[in-house]
């Protein structure tokens, strides 16, 4: 007998936390934090204790109340008493925080299974970010195509294409048969064939459940989504259609993303301009001979932005050792007000403050390279386009999603041909219901058992 239980992403997206256990070997696939988690309980500063933090998210049901699981120092006064580890291995399919995030309370005894990549922008974060700490952990990395013994279990991940590098699904070997997890994942991106190595691997298996991401399973599509090339080819536009500062917004850890604008920049004869958090990623992914991307210390195409800190003299104890790496690689709000038509500048949210001494000429434009807001009551949308109509900038949306659209999710099912699908990662699993017969109900926290027959 199969037993699987949700613990996250159930009806929202992220927090995937699955647990998979047949015959004394229990795994969990992904162990991460929702993007609303406890938001019924806490709010702005109202927030779980430090000294409790573990206790408190029980307390609301936040956390699965598992024996076996939590790092013995954080379980005081829980009311979960401290046994030897009860879960074989959490394996996690990439590094953005909807997937991992919450491994800081796990027992650093039980082994934690995820690729090169994801050990390198795990490690990253911790080394450059004040709240990301994830603990200590017996991290065991893989490349696809490697197989994975966790228990009485194998497991073989496969990559496929996401919006940061060294994601993967999983194909999970049961007595009952395969269970296929996606993860994350998309079809229009420019590693699409590893999506479909996945896809193929996993028809192949004949699957007997597919744990299947859904986010952008909607009746209509909401927002404007291009494939990788498309952004290329309207991000080079703009930057080849005008003699005025191009500054874009993109995710950190999208490198897919990084390298399109690299491109566009020197194909215009401009700088890249990139923030020191950038930098030191950047620096640090070089060690991974799978990833092609450009080394800032010596790309003479990348700058590296320093905004005034502590002294307000640009000297190199103002910064923390981390960041005076590229410290050669300098350029200033100064220069870049100078010379602004020499520059496509990366600028983040909280770096819009730096408008205010780059002082950007009219008719300069903002490239925003990320997911439109949900709402069009955002707070933070409202703000940034004051900044825009403040400083006269011209505004573009342009994204390529790390997610299935709608029709490649379709595309996904009907070629895998599951037994059952559990949807997660998705506000809408009713939707699921409507497209396939074979959808399976599950509620959070609540136990399935399953023969597969």
């Amino acid at each position: 007998m199969v037993r699987l239980s949700f613990y996250g992403g159930v009806g929202e997206i992220g927090g995937n936390k699955i647990l998979v256990e047949e015959r004394g070997t229990k795994i969990f696939l992904d162990f991460g934090q929702s993007f609303t988690f406890g938001a019924g309980f806490f709010v702005d500063y109202l927030q779980p204790r430090t000294l409790s933090m573990l206790k408190d998210l029980l307390e609301f049901d936040l956390l699965p109340r598992i024996k076996g699981l939590y790092a013995e120092g954080l379980l005081e006064r829980t009311g979960i008493g401290y046994t030897e580890p009860e879960i074989d291995a959490v394996l996690l399919s990439h590094a953005h925080f909807d997937h991992c995030q919450h491994i800081c309370y796990i027992d650093p005894k039980i082994p934690v299974f995820l690729g090169e990549g994801t050990k390198i922008f795990l490690e990253c974060m911790e080394e450059i970010s004040y709240s990301c700490k994830y603990g200590d952990h017996d991290y065991r990395t893989f490349r696809s195509g490697a197989k994975i013994k966790a228990g009485g279990m194998r497991i073989e991940p496969v990559h496929v294409d996401h919006s940061i590098p060294g994601a993967y699904g999983y194909l999970v070997e049961t007595s009952a048969g395969v269970i296929a997890y996606t993860g994350d994942l998309r079809a229009h991106g420019p590693r699409k064939d590893m999506t479909e190595e996945f896809v193929e691997k996993a028809a192949a298996a004949e699957p007997v459940a597919l744990i299947c991401e859904g986010t952008r399973m909607e009746e209509v599509e909401r927002r404007q989504n291009y494939s990788e090339a498309q952004v290329r080819e309207k991000g080079e536009e703009i930057v080849g259609g005008t003699d005025k500062i191009v500054f874009v917004m993109r995710y950190s850890r999208d490198i897919d993303r990084f390298r399109t604008f690299y491109e566009i920049a020197k194909a215009n004869g401009r700088d890249l301009v990139i923030s020191p958090k950038s930098a030191y990623l950047l620096g640090r992914l070089i060690e991974d001979e799978h990833l092609d991307v450009p080394d800032p210390r010596t790309d003479g195409a990348i700058r590296v932005y320093y905004r005034r800190k502590k002294s307000g003299t640009y000297d190199d104890s103002d910064y923390y050792k981390w960041e005076r790496e590229y410290l050669d690689r300098m350029v200033t709000c100064e220069e870049i007000r100078k010379r602004q038509k020499e520059y496509l500048m990366e600028l983040d949210f909280y770096q819009l403050t730096e408008l205010i001494d780059i002082r950007p000429e009219r008719g300069a434009h903002l490239i925003r390279s990320m997911s439109e807001p949900f709402s069009d009551e955002d707070l933070s949308e409202e703000v940034l386009q004051n900044w825009v109509e403040h400083f006269g900038l011209e505004f573009h949306q342009m994204h390529a999603s790390g997610h299935l659209s709608r029709e490649q999710l379709e595309w996904l099912v009907d070629t895998i041909a599951p037994k059952k699908i559990f949807p997660v990662h998705t506000e809408n699993p009713q939707l699921f219901k409507k497209r396939w017969k074979n959808v399976e109900s599950f509620k959070c926290g609540k136990q399935l058992n399953f023969d597969f027959k």
